[in-house]
């Protein structure tokens, strides 16, 4: 029986990248350009590393994290990945520098917000009038903090009684750990959660590991429908409420 449902952000609540269209309007680099322009530039005026070399050591580093978020089902926070980045290049910055670089990259979101997913602020307000909600979702460059900011700011933040963010629960999708936190927080157990997201291994394999049900969601990212292993798809986020429905068989 489901009990509570989960939802990822990026891509399910958050339309990625529909602030990239703001950012070039104000003339603006695009964000993975202007994350490494921010330490490029502080490495070269602290440290006189070379731009290319920067940029390198932003590469490598950029691979490592992904590399950890995969397989070990961890997001190093923005701190924390500049951290690696100048252990190999084995350079310091100055603590207010360092720290004024990692508020840069953290806060782009925020300074220019990408869009709410069309139609996601009716389809919660349906949902969470017969189920709780809970957002489980990895933190890549914005942390929790900025992202329940954002939530904020769309008056979508009250529909979710509790949001499991992975620089928070220190685990990141699909390990077992998030979707644990998150069932403690909304008073069920984890295999009475029904979760929703857009990719394939993290939120559908990984909740279906742990005997919760899953929603592949296509609105905005449908690159993992064919061969899905969901319970159901959902291509619109008008549609999610009747899609719970369906596998509740009208009840929780």
């Amino acid at each position: 029986m489901i009990r509570a449902i989960t939802l990822d952000l990026w891509d399910t609540v958050i339309h990625d990248d529909t602030d990239e269209p703001k950012r070039a309007a104000a003339g603006l680099l695009p964000k993975p350009a202007a994350r490494r322009a921010l330490m490029r530039e502080a490495l070269a005026a602290q440290c006189g590393v070379p731009a290319e070399i920067a940029d390198a050591a932003y590469d490598v580093t950029d691979a490592a994290f992904n590399k950890v978020w995969h397989d070990q089902h961890v997001t190093w926070t923005v701190e924390e990945r500049l951290s690696v980045l100048l252990g190999g290049l084995e350079r310091e910055l100055p603590e207010t520098v360092l720290a004024d670089v990692v508020a840069g990259i953290e806060r782009m979101e925020l300074e220019f917000m990408p869009d709410p997913v069309p139609g996601i602020g009716d389809a919660l307000e349906a949902l969470a009038d017969r189920y709780p909600l809970g957002v489980v979702s990895d933190a890549i460059h914005a942390p929790g903090r900025h992202l329940r900011k954002w939530l904020e700011r769309h008056d979508l933040l009250h529909h979710f009684r509790v949001c499991a963010f992975s620089d928070e629960v220190g685990r990141a999708k699909p390990h077992p750990d998030i979707f644990h936190h998150a069932a403690a927080g909304l008073g069920v157990e984890v295999s009475e959660l029904l979760h929703v997201g857009d990719r394939e291994h993290n939120d559908v394999r990984g909740p279906h590991a742990l005997g919760m049900k899953a929603i592949l969601f296509t609105a905005t990212r449908a690159r993992d429908r064919v061969g899905t292993t969901a319970d159901a798809v959902c291509e619109r986020a008008a549609d999610l409420p009747a899609a719970v429905e369906r596998l509740t068989g009208g009840g929780r």
